[in-house]
C-alpha cells in the first residue's frame, strides 16, 4: 500500500495529526509520502499535459490520499486526485467540514476503518473547464487553457469593479443575455458553497448535473438552473466587450489570469469522478439543517 499525505501546515491542529499518522502507518510498514497542500500545482495541472509532469513527480500507483485541514485543503487535493486517481480521505481541521470527516472519535480509530475499506466511498462529480481567449485560433496560447474545479468556476467582476455583460447557453440553447456581477457554474458539491450564496438550491451530493447561478444579476427574472449530467455550459462575451477584458475567472477561488481578452467559457461535468472516503454520521438533510437553518 502507498498513501500520500497532505497537510495545511499553516494549521497547527494537523502537525499534531500529521505526527500520529505517519507513526501509525510506519507501525504498519505502509509506504506514505507527505506534500504541504501549498506545493501543490493549480488547477490547471489536472486537465492538461501537466498531468504526466505530476505523475512524474509523485511516481508509482498510490492507493489512498489523506487531506488534513479544511475543506479548502480537500479542494486542492482533489486536483492531485484527479491525476493519480486515488480516494480521497479529508479529515477536518477547518471550519465547516462538508467534506471531510470528523476526527472526534479517534483519528487512528478513523484511519484504521477507511484501509480496512469499512467506511463509505461517495462519488463526486467535478468540473472540466475550457477557456477560449480572443486571437488563440491565429495565435495558439503559451498557458493550459483547461482546468479542474471540485467546488465551482465563477465569472466575478474584475479589478476595476465594472458590471459584466455576458450570454449563457446550456445544450447549445440560448437561456439569457444578462448584466451583473457574473455567473457561477457549480457542481452539487458545491451547492453548500459560493453557488449558495448567490441565491442557488441546496443540491444533495450524489446528483450528477451542474447548478448554475447568476451573480446579482440586474434583472427581477433571473433565478439558478440545475442542469442534467450530460448538460454543457457555455458563457461567452461579445467581441470587444469590455467584460472579456476586465471579467475574472476562479476556479475552487483560484484565481486564473490570462495574456488576452476571453471569448468564452465551456463547462461539463468531467470524465471520471472525484471519489471521497466519508464516514456520514448524519445524512445530508441533517448536515444542512444544521448547519444554515438553525
Amino acid at each position: 500500500m502507498n498513501i500520500i499525505i497532505v497537510a495545511n501546515r499553516n494549521n497547527p491542529k494537523t502537525l499534531d495529526a500529521l505526527f500520529q499518522i505517519t507513526a501509525f502507518l510506519d507501525s504498519q510498514a505502509i509506504v506514505h509520502n507527505e506534500i504541504d497542500v501549498s506545493d501543490l500545482p493549480d488547477s490547471a495541472f489536472a486537465c492538461s499535459a501537466l498531468a504526466d509532469e505530476v505523475n512524474a513527480r509523485y511516481g508509482g500507483a498510490y492507493d489512498l490520499i489523506i487531506a488534513l485541514g479544511g475543506d479548502g485543503t480537500i479542494l486542492h487535493t482533489a486536483r492531485l486526485a484527479n491525476v493519480i486517481e486515488a480516494p480521497v480521505l479529508g479529515i477536518n481541521f477547518g471550519h465547516l467540514g462538508f467534506l471531510a470527516n470528523s476526527a472526534d472519535n479517534g483519528l487512528i480509530a478513523l484511519l484504521a476503518d477507511a484501509l480496512s475499506g469499512e467506511i463509505m466511498r461517495e462519488q463526486r462529480v467535478n468540473l472540466h473547464v475550457s477557456v477560449t481567449c480572443v486571437g488563440d485560433e491565429e495565435e495558439p496560447p503559451e498557458g493550459p487553457r483547461e482546468f479542474f474545479a471540485l467546488n465551482e468556476i465563477a465569472i466575478a467582476r474584475g479589478a476595476m469593479g465594472h458590471i459584466v455583460d455576458f450570454a449563457f447557453d446550456i445544450s447549445g440553447d440560448r437561456v439569457a443575455k444578462l448584466r451583473g456581477d457574473g455567473i457561477i457554474v457549480s457542481t452539487a458539491t458545491g451547492s453548500t458553497a459560493y453557488s449558495l450564496s448567490a441565491g442557488g438550491p441546496l443540491v444533495i451530493p450524489s446528483h450528477r448535473g451542474m447548478i448554475v447561478a447568476p451573480l446579482a444579476p440586474h434583472t427581477l427574472y433571473s433565478r439558478a438552473l440545475v442542469t442534467e449530467h450530460h448538460d454543457v455550459v457555455e458563457v461567452s462575451f461579445e467581441e470587444g466587450s469590455p467584460s472579456s477584458w476586465e471579467v475574472s475567472l476562479f476556479a475552487d477561488g483560484d484565481a486564473l489570469s490570462f495574456g488576452r481578452p476571453i471569448s468564452s467559457i465551456v463547462v461539463t461535468t468531467g470524465e471520471r469522478t472525484t471519489t471521497l472516503i466519508t464516514r456520514r454520521e448524519e445524512s445530508f438533510y441533517k448536515q444542512v439543517a444544521r448547519t444554515f437553518f438553525k
